[in-house]
């Protein structure tokens, strides 16, 4: 499952089936799961622990040390879950110790050609990332999240779960859940609907989740205000309770 030119270090640990292809690079402490691909012309750094079922197209560079000039060698990480597809010439760095020391990628996560990951970052699961798209450091993106195709979202930001950004984003601050972005720099153009509706979300989640949006974008009301009108009508439903969750605790403050 090995290709002879493949250079494995002794100390990486990889699964009985994983394959690795030809002229990869598997470096030391690196963990592969089960039922891995690795393509050929991979290179992967450690320390990385990646999951199960995963496929590496050719040209990813996995784990490499993070592009911050405050980096000293200090033993940092990236941890990638199961079943994730990263295509061809993706960049994906370790963290650093200046934050969590840690960049995790989840389970079941769609990223494409070009797509960068940088230090401490967050992603959860099922995601997309369309071509180009750039993580700056320290960014978190949660669950069921598309990124349109050269999205760039700045250092610190959150991207909500279920929200969509377009082609060309410019990302400066948080992006709430559910939420569609687009521009340069970014702006709030709706909720997400198509997205939710292909998620299983109901018609009345989706109507309760636009009142929400437009409380919070569409009236002459301060934020405050806007989500004690949230929490007063809708506060009694989960997904509500994520979106005013998500805004009361942005440090960046939400695209407006």
């Amino acid at each position: 499952m090995i290709h002879p030119t493949a250079i494995i270090h002794p100390s990486a640990e990889l699964a009985a089936d994983v394959e690795v292809g030809a002229y990869s690079i598997v470096g030391e402490q690196v963990v592969i799961g089960r039922g891995t691909r690795i393509a050929p012309h991979v290179m992967i750094e450690g320390p990385t622990r990646i999951g199960e079922d995963n496929h590496i197209f050719q040209f990813a560079s996995v784990g490499a040390i993070p592009q911050d000039k405050k980096y000293k060698g200090e033993p940092t990480e990236l941890i990638i879950g199961d079943r994730n597809v990263i295509r061809e010439s993706c960049t994906l760095n370790r963290g650093t110790a200046q934050d969590k020391g840690k960049t995790i990628i989840g389970n079941d996560n769609w990223i494409m050609a070009y797509v960068h990951i940088a230090h401490d970052c967050i992603v959860g699961n099922h995601t997309v990332f369309a071509n180009s798209a750039t993580l700056a450091g320290h960014v978190a993106v949660r669950d069921y999240a598309i990124l349109g195709g050269f999205t760039l979202v700045h250092q610190f930001c959150t991207i909500g779960e279920y929200a969509f950004t377009g082609m060309g984003s410019a990302i400066g601050k948080d992006v709430p859940p559910y939420t569609l972005a687009n521009g340069a720099p970014a702006i709030p153009r709706g909720i997400n609907a198509e997205g939710l509706k292909r998620n299983g979300f109901s018609s009345e989640a989706i109507q309760r989740i636009k009142e929400s949006y437009r409380l919070l974008y569409r009236q002459q009301i301060t934020v405050k205000e806007a989500l004690a009108q949230i929490e007063a009508e809708y506060g009694e439903f989960a997904d509500i309770q994520s979106l005013i969750e998500f805004v009361q605790a942005s440090q960046r403050g939400l695209i407006r």
